[in-house]
């Protein structure tokens, strides 16, 4: 049957059957999640993950990745090497029908990886794909086996190049810059995911090298997950000495925990399933969760630091200040989502809360030391968070007695839809005023804060609420916060910081960034905080001027006008520009410059946040150091 439709015929020859690797070319944001910087280090992530898989199976403990000076990714390890022999089900060889066809590879079959964490089998084939030119080169039975491609298509047959007398797998490639917005890598933001294999896979070697500038790091952790503790608490003060932990079994679930609490108020808890991060937690952090705060309440009301008539501990009371690690490895995980970011097996829980809870009641019974430190710091946490309670309780009564629910200082947009409507959070009266003349009224809200808001990272949650200009940000948001946080009740779909270009405007961002990461964690994950760019110089010439954003862009300027018979003027605070010139540079969606601020990497935003805001000194100052060379503005 032919359906009619405006007069054309829409028949079977218009439909387009996509085979191979076809799709992926088509579509490959499905498959790596974007086009841009974090699909282009997920190439990475999809191959090591295959040579993880074959450590998970016992075969291999050494993984050489190499950044080679024409951004080209080598990727090497001593692993069994992937089968060389024709496919019974393609008659190809197993080296072409895994990098050719997907769904294609021993993560389906149990007897082939206990484990595995590429769960959907897509990883290397979709790598393939997406690269101007692979190479895999395989030794095994005691040869050296060598096949090329090109975005996925076989260019030669695969081959026997040599002998060999070691095992393992070497997959060289380059993305296609036809694909990508971009083919530099980036040293450290590969360095963060090694590091975490390697914390989460004790006793395998892993290695990252860039010969674009000599740069070589190893990571070996016999320690496994304690040694990951050890890592996310450097900079930190642990209260306990020892980092508890346990591995442990149950129906074909391994699992593993390691746990440590600080003097801090933040709680820092990572879970991995297969070694995949799962972001969103799922079934095993529910069950963990579950696990501590049971354990802690019966640990506290058989030893007397819960009375009869005292109600139980809360989940946060008892996970304040607390930084652990979860790992389960399981048969057939089940990840919701695309991303594999939350786990959920219903079954894991409760093996999870079983067996973490008779290991925390066993360790608090064996060392009543860390049971008294774990417990004085719970209750401490309980009275802050009841003190919390009455602060909001109370702040609440006075807006309805007050009939004013929203800030005074807020100078608020007229439409209410979430879609158009940003807030500019501003330091000082003088770029609040300029900020307030310049606005759009329509969708643009203005909130100036008297000088730096307090450092949270010191803070707990009820002397954070005694503090005006974060009130002020709590109110205008309208989300609220800790446990009555609600994202759905937030009344801007932009939360824009604007501060000046100095020293002093980048401590208020940081501040700022630091609130929002502890205490309001889900702006950040759904990409609702935003940095505004202001100009940093004004270049005129006759009657021609020029807004500048950079150093390298004001050298590009000057060259263009000739460098003669000009002036400059470096804008030191938002202040300085009047309110048409605000608008203009900064404020105008039509030509203004946002960075989104997104969290890729917990375990190093957390890192980062600690090492700036929190006691210790000695960290903060080799961090400076190490960094001095990124500064764009610096006064002196």
């Amino acid at each position: 049957m032919v359906k009619e439709n405006n007069g054309r015929k829409y028949t079977a020859d218009e439909i387009q059957v996509l085979t191979g690797l076809d799709p992926v070319r088509k579509r490959p944001g499905m498959y790596i999640g974007s086009t841009g910087s974090r699909g282009l280090h997920h190439l990475v992530y999809e191959v090591i993950d295959n040579s993880i898989d074959e450590a998970l199976a016992g075969v291999c403990d050494s993984i050489e990745v190499i950044i080679n000076k024409d951004n080209s990714i080598t990727i090497k390890d001593n692993g069994s090497g992937i089968p060389v022999e024709i496919h019974p089900q393609t008659g190809k060889s197993t080296v072409e029908t895994v990098l050719t066809i997907l769904h294609a590879g021993g993560k389906f079959n149990n007897s082939a990886y206990k484990v595995s964490g590429g769960l959907h089998g897509v990883g290397v084939s979709v790598v393939n794909a997406l690269s101007e030119w692979l190479i895999a080169t395989v030794r095994r039975n005691g040869k050296k086996y060598r096949q090329k491609f090109e975005k996925g298509v076989p260019v030669t047959e695969l081959e026997i190049v040599g002998d060999s007398n070691t095992t393992g797998t070497t997959i060289d490639f380059r993305p296609d810059r036809t694909v990508f917005d971009e083919v530099n890598f980036n040293f450290e933001t590969l360095e963060y995911r090694i590091r975490e294999m390697a914390f989460l896979n004790k006793g395998i070697k892993i290695t990252l090298e860039d010969k674009r500038d000599n740069k070589r790091k190893k990571f070996h952790y016999e320690g496994g997950i304690r040694s990951f503790v050890k890592y996310i608490n450097k900079n930190k003060t642990p209260i306990q000495k020892d980092i508890m932990y346990f591995e442990s079994e149950k129906d074909d679930t391994i699992v593993e925990l390691a746990l440590q609490y600080t003097d801090g108020y933040s709680e820092n808890v990572y879970t991995f399933a297969n070694n995949i991060n799962t972001q969103e937690g799922g079934t095993h952090l529910s069950g963990l969760r579950t696990a501590l705060t049971r354990s802690i309440n019966d640990y506290g009301r058989k030893h007397g630091y819960l009375k009869e008539k005292d109600e139980n501990f809360q989940g946060d009371d008892v996970r304040e200040g607390l930084s652990a690690v979860l790992s389960v490895k399981l048969k057939e995980p089940q990840f919701e989502g695309q991303t594999k970011t939350k786990l959920g097996n219903s079954e894991t829980r409760g093996i999870v809360e079983s067996l973490s809870y008779d290991f925390l009641t066993n360790y608090l019974e064996e060392n009543p030391k860390d049971g008294k430190i774990i417990l004085e710091k719970t209750i401490n946490a309980s009275r802050a968070r009841e003190a919390a309670r009455k602060a909001r309780e109370i702040s609440r009564k006075k807006s309805i007695l007050d009939s004013t629910p929203l800030p005074g200082k807020l100078a608020d947009c007229q439409s209410s839809d979430i879609d158009i409507t940003e807030i500019f959070i501003v330091e000082g009266d003088s770029a609040g005023g300029s900020a307030k003349q310049g606005r759009d009224r329509n969708y643009q809200a203005i909130l100036p804060l008297r000088g730096k808001i307090m450092n949270v990272e010191k803070a707990r949650l009820d002397r954070i609420l005694g503090y005006e200009e974060i009130r002020a940000m709590i109110t205008a948001f309208g989300t609220g916060i800790g446990d009555e946080f609600d994202i759905k009740k937030l009344r801007y779909g932009k939360i824009i910081i604007m501060t000046d270009a100095d020293v002093d405007g980048a401590h208020i961002r940081t501040l700022l960034l630091t609130f929002f990461y502890r205490y309001m964690r889900e702006l950040l994950d759904n990409g609702h905080i935003y940095i505004a760019q202001p100009p940093l110089y004004k270049v005129s010439k006759g009657r021609a001027e020029h807004y500048v954003y950079s150093d390298d862009e004001l050298d590009k300027i000057l060259n263009e006008i000739g460098r003669t018979n000009y002036s400059i003027q470096r804008y030191k605070g938002l202040g300085e520009m009047n309110p048409e010139q605000l608008w203009e540079t900064t404020m105008n969606p039509e030509g203004r410059i946002l960075l989104q601020v997104t969290v890729e990497d917990g375990i190093a935003a957390d890192e980062i946040f600690t090492t700036l805001m929190g006691d210790k000194v000695k960290p903060r100052r080799e961090f400076i150091q190490t960094n001095a060379k990124l500064v764009r503005n610096l006064d002196i």
